[in-house]
């Protein structure tokens, strides 16, 4: 699959923001402060997802504009 990194990523992201909020609502500084590390964490891979998948279909486009 072409954006499974990239979309398991943002599901990492999106559970970090949902610790953040939950904890910011119960007034749990800890579990708000984990919520936001994984949210973080989840943010450079999908960044690099992003740029691999765009390396790989300039290289593509490349390779069929060589042979064509």
């Amino acid at each position: 699959m072409r954006y499974e990194d990239e979309l398991a990523d943002k599901g990492r992201q999106l559970e970090g923001a949902a610790k953040s909020n939950l904890g910011k609502l119960a007034g749990d500084r800890e579990l708000e402060e984990r919520g936001n590390q994984e949210r973080s964490a989840g943010k450079l891979p999908e960044t690099i997802g992003k740029t691999k998948r765009k390396v790989g279909d300039a290289v593509k486009n490349v390779g069929e504009g060589i042979a064509s």
